[in-house]
């Protein structure tokens, strides 16, 4: 399912499960994929303002490293020294099971994830557009299903959702009067 990511979409998706494998997550949910694409920053819209440690904040992926600091464990360095490679997006596939066909894994050096029916519908959205996958297109899945609650976090950052949605070239439903 990777062929049609670009580089930094791939890298956005991985990034959110290695984010979930660290926090010990059974599955990759779309709180991740937010953050991932906030960190990572796969596309160029002006109207995303959220910054990544407000998101962490907001969704409550708060960082290990100061409590294991007061144990005297430098988290950076641990991960230096066991995760060589771990950031490699050729290390990393994205497959769908051929058993049970709503089953999307993650598979990297890590271990393996499967994405939460509102992630995976994430992947879904961001694959149904034209061309290859990128990092907009990920935030237009985010987007798309109003169930995930990503537009909710963005409004509470402070994020225009309109202009947002704009940028994205997304579809507007128009109330009718």
């Amino acid at each position: 399912m990777f062929a049609r990511f670009t580089e930094e979409a791939r890298k956005a998706v991985i990034r959110a499960g290695i984010l979930a494998l660290d926090a010990g997550r059974p599955t990759l949910e779309t709180d991740l994929m937010l953050l991932a694409l906030a960190e990572t920053r796969p596309f160029t819209l002006r109207s995303f303002t959220a910054t990544a440690a407000a998101v962490r904040e907001r969704v409550g992926a708060g960082d290990t490293g100061a409590l294991l600091a007061t144990l005297g464990i430098d988290v950076d360095v641990v991960r230096r020294r066991t995760r060589t490679g771990a950031d490699d997006p050729a290390a990393w596939r994205l497959r769908r099971s051929r058993v049970r066909p709503l089953r999307v894994m993650l598979y990297g050096p890590l271990g393996q994830l499967p994405l939460a029916m509102h992630a995976r519908k994430v992947v879904e959205v961001a694959l149904w557009r034209p061309g290859p996958v990128t990092g907009e297109h990920l935030m237009w899945g985010l987007l798309a299903d109003g169930a995930n609650g990503t537009a909710r976090v963005l409004s509470d950052l402070g994020v225009d959702l309109r202009d947002l949605v704009q940028e994205l070239g997304m579809p507007v439903a128009r109330r009718s009067a």
